[in-house]
């Protein structure tokens, strides 16, 4: 398939590959800047563990099937994707930034920051880890403090804040390799909390403080902003998947039935449940119906609910903002369906809640389905895929060369060495080389 040449305006293909889900949303930005879905393809994912793809094969097949979905609905072919990470192995720290500028009267511009975020990548990390982002905070023009944007000033020493991203090399890897295996190349990664915080929250709340919590089936992603900027990101090893586990082992339940008693009849505040409501489950293969009181069923899911709501508390002191965010916390991804669970967020973390849904940047007329927390990574992905298009970090020109000269002529090459000569080729410079060697003369040793 031909590619037409592409701008911002073009289509932009993002990709959620998550625990429970694998979803791919092809968009592009209207002439008043709002988004437009042209495509949404969502599967089962089954090789996904936790965030991390632990099943190489199933993972693909899953990514085929959703690419080929969005196809479908977009009628056209894609070939670059932009894609989300995230999982237990992502961790964050602090830096400072130093650099000392020759010119005093030249402007500091873009270029000089650059040059800070590029030294950043140079930290010696952990064996096996790698930098994924690196987010600068405030800057710090010889002594003026604070400086949110320092373009334009004229300073000697330029310092910087950076909250640094860090990630592991191989499960990285894994992505990028079921990827490619689809058929897609990767534009670039995203941290998914980050994607999703792009979708789901506004200017303000990220000005006046607070804290996003995305709870996926494998983990739960909590990022903080500040004045604009974000704080402190960490992943959470606990997810929608603890809670349908715990259902099933306390209910004595199958695992597709504590799914749908879950999603059907789940509440995370027990309080707000009737006592005397029962849910009656089919036996297996003519066994007696089983009875469950809703009640209990509530009852297991707040345990499990406030258990994580712990850790995510945690987090929100171990950054140093717990009493600095008046947005309180916002909570999006799938486990944010659950019936009253912000009602319980509130009253467990004593911070004002609200469920965050991916709908403040798409276009009039979108689909119904897409005002769903379960879309907000996907979509936050979407948008942060067309940012990069547009700032020109992402070419997609550059992307669909299938391959480097200089490659296709080494390739062509050794095809016609094998062609020609064969492995007989190299058996004569060693015959050669042997012959060399028997005519020189006898050691005395």
């Amino acid at each position: 398939m031909d590619y037409p040449n592409f701008s911002s305006q073009d289509l932009v293909v993002a990709l959620d590959i998550g625990t429970t889900k694998v979803c791919a949303i092809a968009g592009r930005k209207n002439e008043h800047g709002r988004l437009e879905i042209l495509g949404v393809g969502k599967v089962e994912s089954e090789g996904v563990m936790r965030g991390v793809v632990s099943n190489i094969e199933k993972t693909v097949r899953a990514i085929s099937d959703a690419i080929e979905k969005a196809e479908r609905a977009a009628g056209m072919e894609f070939r670059v994707a932009h894609v989300g990470i995230a999982g237990q192995h992502i961790k964050s720290l602090q830096h400072r930034g130093l650099l000392t500028r020759d010119n005093l009267h030249q402007e500091i511009a873009q270029r000089d920051i650059d040059r800070l975020v590029n030294d950043m990548y140079k930290l010696v990390l952990p064996p096996g880890d790698k930098i994924i982002h690196v987010l600068p905070q405030e800057y710090t023009v010889d002594d003026e403090q604070g400086i949110v944007d320092p373009i334009g000033m004229s300073g000697v020493r330029l310092e910087a804040n950076f909250h640094i991203i860090t990630g592991q090399i191989t499960a990285t890897q894994n992505i990028v390799k079921c990827v490619e295996r689809a058929g897609l190349k990767v534009a670039n990664l995203t941290l998914e909390p980050i994607a999703s915080a792009t979708a789901v929250l506004s200017d303000e709340e990220k000005e006046a403080g607070v804290a996003l919590v995305d709870i996926g089936g494998g983990t739960t992603d909590i990022t903080i902003f500040k004045d604009g900027i974000i704080r402190h990101t960490a992943v959470v090893p606990f997810g929608g998947g603890v809670i349908t586990k715990d259902i099933k082992e306390g209910c004595n339940v199958m695992q597709s039935q504590a799914e749908k008693l879950k999603v059907k009849f789940g509440s995370a505040l027990a309080e707000e449940v009737y006592e005397n409501r029962i849910i009656t489950i089919p036996g297996l293969k003519g066994r007696e119906h089983k009875e469950i009181s809703e009640k209990n069923l509530a009852r297991v899911i707040q345990a499990r609910v406030e258990e994580v709501l712990d850790y995510v508390m945690w987090e929100i002191r171990r950054s140093g903002y717990e009493n600095k965010l008046i947005g309180g916390i916002v909570l999006t991804g799938g486990g944010a369906l659950l019936n009253h669970i912000d009602k319980l967020t509130s009253f467990h973390t004593g911070m004002s809640t609200r469920v965050g849904v991916p709908i403040e940047h798409l276009a009039h007329g979108y689909s119904e389905q897409l005002s769903s927390p379960v879309f907000a990574t996907a979509i936050g992905l979407l948008l942060k895929g067309i940012q990069d298009v547009e700032d020109g970090k992402v070419r997609y020109e550059e992307m669909r060369q299938p391959q480097q000269p200089q490659q296709q002529e080494e390739e062509v090459f050794e095809e016609m060495a094998g062609a020609s000569t064969g492995s007989g080729f190299f058996d004569k410079i060693f015959q050669k080389t042997k012959e060399w060697f028997q005519a020189e003369p006898d050691s005395e040793f």
